[in-house]
């Protein structure tokens, strides 16, 4: 299975680490190479892309990708790590209401300023964030710009304890975003529940629960979940490319030309201001630019 490239989409559980079900899937079908796109903590659960083989190259394009997020807050609790596995460490007695919350979210719709957690992977003079908090390490994490596109309420029985889904781009922290929503409307908060549902193309919908995927008896590329490399990638300029002296020079790292009226996706006006992906039967065989005709090749996963 050297060769095999492609993605499968996880249904990661909770208390499972994004690397320990990457770990579970190498093992039981004996991959060489695989990474997970978008890091989920143990306490949060759904989807979870996996990319097998070279197709790890492109994993880039998909962390760019928009995400969705289903969330509970806790109000009245701020703890050390923004989830419930941290300690407290302020509280309130203020329950904002539900036109409160409703106000709000709409308010925290665009670009945003969000400082990351302290129990983040973000690095601090090469140190995991997270592992300097372990440490009881004094520290400061820099804020950075991120986008919301949409926030709504979609459950509030529990005036307590509300559910919200967004819907945002990367590098966007649930946990940072509900302590400064809490923050915001006076009062500490906390999330206590986590689900991705959506990453680009990857849902909910089309995941696999780990536990069946163990199970399978078949090879992972026969298996109906399993997509080539280029099925996922949304909106993209592409070009297949059939002759055998052209991927030989793909796999050389060379140049080649290519008639751009035989690009896929040609509504784009000004392909040499775009990512060209060469794909070949479905799987992505390099990316690059186009100068003039001259196809330049950034990565080749061949």
């Amino acid at each position: 299975m050297n060769n095999l490239q492609g993605w499968i989409n996880v249904y990661k559980p909770l208390e499972l680490s994004s690397f320990a079900v990457v770990k579970k899937i190498k093992k039981k079908f004996n991959l060489n190479k695989i990474g997970h796109c978008g890091t989920l903590d143990p306490l949060a659960e759904g989807v979870l892309p996996l990319a097998i083989g070279k197709t790890t190259k492109l994993i880039s394009f998909i962390n760019s990708e928009i995400k969705e997020y289903e969330f509970q807050i806790k109000w009245g609790e701020q703890t050390s790590t923004d989830d419930s596995e941290g300690e407290i460490i302020s509280k309130s007695n203020y329950v904002p209401s539900t036109l409160e919350l409703k106000k709000q979210l709409k308010y925290f719709q665009g670009d945003i300023w969000q400082k990351p957690p302290k129990a983040s992977a973000v690095k601090i003079n090469g140190i995991r964030a997270y592992k300097l908090l372990r440490a009881s390490k004094e520290f400061e994490i820099k804020e950075k710009k991120v986008s919301l596109y949409d926030a709504s309420l979609i459950n509030s029985d529990d005036i307590q304890k509300p559910t919200i889904k967004i819907k945002c781009g990367k590098g966007f922290y649930i946990r940072s975003f509900a302590r400064d929503l809490a923050n915001s409307l006076k009062t500490k908060g906390h999330v206590i529940k986590l689900k991705r549902t959506k990453v680009g193309k990857f849902e909910v919908k089309n995941s696999n629960l780990l536990d069946d995927l163990l199970k399978i008896g078949q090879r992972l590329h026969y298996f109906k979940g399993f997509h080539t490399s280029v099925s996922m990638l949304d909106d993209i300029l592409a070009y297949e490319i059939v002759d055998k002296k052209d991927k030989i020079c793909i796999s050389q790292g060379k140049s080649i030309r290519l008639c751009k009226n035989q690009l896929i996706n040609p509504s784009f006006k000004k392909p040499e201001e775009k990512i060209i992906f060469l794909k070949d039967k479905g799987n992505i065989v390099s990316y690059g630019k186009l100068n003039g005709d001259l196809f330049q090749p950034d990565k080749v996963l061949i």
